[in-house]
Order: structure tokens, then C-alpha cells, then sequence
């Protein structure tokens, strides 16, 4: 009997061969949310708030230990100068060449009643005449306790060109009374608050001196003085 299938063609039940059909799948979309976009700005508006309140706390803290410590001790810029000034050797020699030996009595006072100074060795006083370099030395090296005031003698030494137009104005200085001479020191100096020492400064001080005479047979007085400080650390 012809079931009228073609002859190639055979049909399967649903148990016979242990075949299944597929799953029935679906592909969901996918929708992205505004919400993690909100989390994250969030979040960071928050680390940016924390560090700035932090910022905050620490300059107002900083700024109470100052003004607790400017209280309490009261700190006061120590007076230099320079006490006297006299003249061991002033030679021009043959070949233009002068040697001069000064000694500078330099006087360094700390008024203050709780900070000391430690000053340091790498330090040099330099004598000059119109931008032309005399003789040159070296501070002492020492600690400054508070409330005291202390006279370092600086023996300075040194051989320089002078030529003849320096030779010309010196003459004039001579005839007038008046010789101008610059003055420069600098020195290492550390501030010592009770028995803690803090960090080192380098204190530069420019004295603008005005002698009478430069003869190592007679005394010279200061008749001017005038002082500049700067300090860099």
C-alpha cells in the first residue's frame, strides 16, 4: 500500500532516535543603566571633598602651632654689625699688586629670650673697594645661647690687582676723608628653639662702611655705616 510518502523520505517519532529539537532561546537586550555613570561622579566629588576638608584641617592646624609658638617664644631677627675696624698691612706693591691685611671686629646680638643659633663653618667675610676685592676671611664657628651677645675679631687677608685707576681714586678718598668700603658676610646659621635645632638658614649681611684713613700706623674710625640683611633658605 503506497502511504504516499516519497520513497527517500522517513519519518522519526519523538522517542525514536533520541533526538530533541533545540531549545527555544531568546536574546534579551541589554539596557545600560544611568545609574553606575551617577555612582562613579559621585564618588569622586567625594575624594575630591575628603582632600580638600583634609587641605583645610592642616593649614588651620598649621597656622594654630604657628601663632602658639610666636606666642609662646617671640621670635626676634638678631642685630649684626661691625664694631671695629682696623688696618695691619696696606701695600701697593711694584707690580700693582696690593696686599692688605684688616681685622674686623664683627658684633652678632640674639635678643631673643627662648631661641639660640648655631652658626655654622662654611662661612667667608669679604673686604671690597669699588667692586674690587681687598682681602678676605672666615667666621668662627659656634653656638649663640639666648639672650647674648657676642664680638667676633676676623683677621682678613688677601693680594689683589690695583691699578692705577683704583691708585687715583683712592688718592681722592684719601684727600677727602671719606673711603668707602663694602663689607660682605655670610654664614650658615641654624635656629635652636629650647635644645631642638631646626633647619639651617644662610643669613647674608651687607655692611656699606665709610673710614677715615686705610694707614696701618694710625687708627681708623667708622664714620657711616649702613646695613642690609637677607636670608635664603
Amino acid at each position: 500500500m503506497d502511504s504516499g510518502y516519497p520513497k527517500n523520505y522517513a519519518m522519526f517519532s519523538e522517542n525514536e532516535g533520541g533526538l530533541k529539537p533545540p531549545p527555544y532561546r531568546r536574546n534579551i537586550p541589554r539596557y545600560h543603566s544611568h545609574n553606575s555613570k551617577k555612582s562613579s561622579s559621585s564618588c569622586c566629588f567625594r575624594c575630591i571633598g575628603c582632600f580638600y576638608c583634609c587641605l583645610f584641617l592642616l593649614v588651620f592646624l598649621s597656622a594654630v602651632l604657628t601663632f602658639y609658638l610666636y606666642t609662646i617664644y617671640r621670635p626676634q631677627v638678631p642685630n649684626y654689625g661691625v664694631n671695629n675696624f682696623s688696618v695691619n698691612t696696606f701695600n701697593v706693591m711694584k707690580d700693582f699688586s696690593l696686599v692688605a691685611e684688616f681685622v674686623v671686629v664683627v658684633k652678632a646680638d640674639n635678643p631673643n629670650e627662648h631661641i639660640g643659633f648655631i652658626y655654622g663653618k662654611d662661612s667667608y667675610v669679604i673686604v671690597t673697594y669699588t667692586n674690587s676685592e681687598l682681602c678676605s676671611g672666615k667666621l668662627p664657628a659656634f653656638h649663640q645661647p639666648v639672650k647674648n651677645t657676642t664680638l667676633m675679631s676676623v683677621e682678613l687677608k688677601g693680594k689683589s690687582e690695583f691699578g692705577s685707576g683704583l691708585q687715583e681714586a683712592l688718592m681722592d678718598n684719601r684727600h677727602t676723608g671719606k673711603i668707602p668700603l663694602l663689607v660682605m658676610v655670610k654664614v650658615p646659621v641654624s635656629i635652636v628653639l629650647g635644645s631642638l635645632p631646626l633647619r639651617q638658614v644662610v643669613v647674608f649681611v651687607n655692611c656699606s662702611l665709610v673710614v677715615d684713613n686705610l694707614q696701618p700706623d694710625k687708627k681708623a674710625r667708622i664714620l657711616s655705616s649702613k646695613y642690609s640683611y637677607n636670608v635664603e633658605f
